[in-house]
């Protein structure tokens, strides 16, 4: 019998040894916090950003991949958020001095956490403008009354980065980031009722009249929607970096399965409908890693959201049938405490958080002339 050809997985860029020996000390199921601090001490979140806010892709890469081959989905889901989101925002708008900056050197190394609170209570997750928890800014003083909802990182966070209006109205500029200690009198932190991703403490947060000294207003007054969309695509890489990981991981786990498992003493991997499905698979995470490799320098340097909703659309339309496939081709060994089901359903998160797919295709088909464009020889 002829060989089979050998069909590679996608694997995304290794980590420092030191970074995965870090890493590997900790336990299977090391809380957010602890996986954060390992991060940190290993050095894969210092220098994922320069002075204006510009994340280095390959970096951002390396710090996922390392944090994802642990298998534990919400650690990394919380690392994601807190690097890609979450950090840059403070990287781009801390002073030299008080509580922004004292809170950026210890989230940059790794001693504390930061939850990016911006999804209301009383508001749907897509509707930012609609949000309605609001900050009163005094000439002494700041008052942040509200709540937000499915918060990751909630439950371990040193800090939140509170997106709140200042004022009435739908308007950009009605906006501002605060900076809140976990530990401030009038803030209440409830988690989540999910038993998925349970690594990454996701809660609800409820601000009852919160005050703060004006020092904990990030970046200037009415900035708040403009800082967000400025680092959005940096989330939306992220994103896509981490899908690959996931689905590599899961592709090659499929894959060892399928060699060892025989049905009549033929492994089910020389089975000819398998080996097509799994393929598809193939092709539909080797499209996304070039579309990863070739947007991810647009997205960071030139901050293109075209580019990031179009590859946040693409790992929208990649990761569940992938998974989905996968979960089926591992029978009922899918179905296995964290097994593919598990990461299946968890997996739904990048359908849903950082933009629905359905919305994101839309602002695709905002840029169609541009991508057409782009699509002329």
């Amino acid at each position: 019998m002829t060989d089979l050809p050998t069909l590679q997985v996608p694997r995304p860029p290794a980590p420092p040894p030191e970074a995965a020996d870090a890493l590997a000390a900790l336990s299977e199921h090391a809380p957010a916090a602890r996986v954060w601090e390992a991060c940190g001490a290993a050095g894969l979140i210092g220098g994922l950003y320069d002075e204006r806010g510009t994340v280095a892709p390959r970096r951002l890469a390396a710090l996922l991949s390392a944090v994802d081959a642990r298998g534990d989905n919400g650690a990394t889901l919380s690392v994601l958020v807190q690097a890609a989101s979450a950090l840059p925002v403070l990287v781009t708008d801390a002073p030299g001095e008080g509580p922004v900056r004292e809170a950026l050197d210890g989230v940059r190394s790794g001693r504390q956490t930061l939850a990016l609170a911006a999804t209301d209570r009383d508001a749907a997750g897509s509707d930012l403008a609609g949000l309605t928890t609001a900050v009163d800014i005094g000439p002494d003083e700041l008052v942040l009354r509200g709540g937000k909802r499915w918060i990751t990182t909630a439950c371990a966070a040193d800090w939140f980065l509170v997106l709140a209006r200042h004022r009435p109205g739908r308007h950009f500029t009605s906006f501002t980031w605060v900076l809140v200690p976990s530990g401030a009198p009038g803030v209440r932190v409830t988690p989540a009722e999910t038993d998925l991703l349970p690594g990454s403490a996701t809660g609800h947060v409820e601000f009852t009249d919160v005050r703060l000294a004006p020092g904990h207003v990030v970046g200037r007054p009415g900035r708040g929607m403009a800082a967000f969309a400025r680092h959005m695509g940096t989330e939306r890489l992220a994103g896509a970096q981490w899908a690959l990981a996931l689905t590599g991981r899961v592709l090659a786990d499929t894959k060892e399965r399928l060699t060892l498992r025989t049905v009549d003493g033929t492994p089910l991997w020389q089975n000819a409908a398998v080996r097509q499905r799994y393929a598809t698979c193939l092709v539909q995470v080797r499209q996304l890693q070039a579309l990863c490799d070739q947007l991810g320098d647009p997205i960071a340097r030139q901050r293109d959201l075209a580019a990031a909703a179009l590859l946040k659309s693409a790992v929208g339309l990649t990761v569940d049938p992938v998974l989905t496939a996968c979960a089926q081709l591992q029978g009922a060994d899918g179905l296995a405490r964290d097994g593919a089901q598990r990461i299946r359903a968890e997996a739904a998160v990048f359908g849903i958080g950082g933009g629905v797919t359905e919305l994101v295709l839309d602002a695709v088909a905002d840029h169609a002339d541009q991508i057409l464009g782009e699509l002329s020889p």
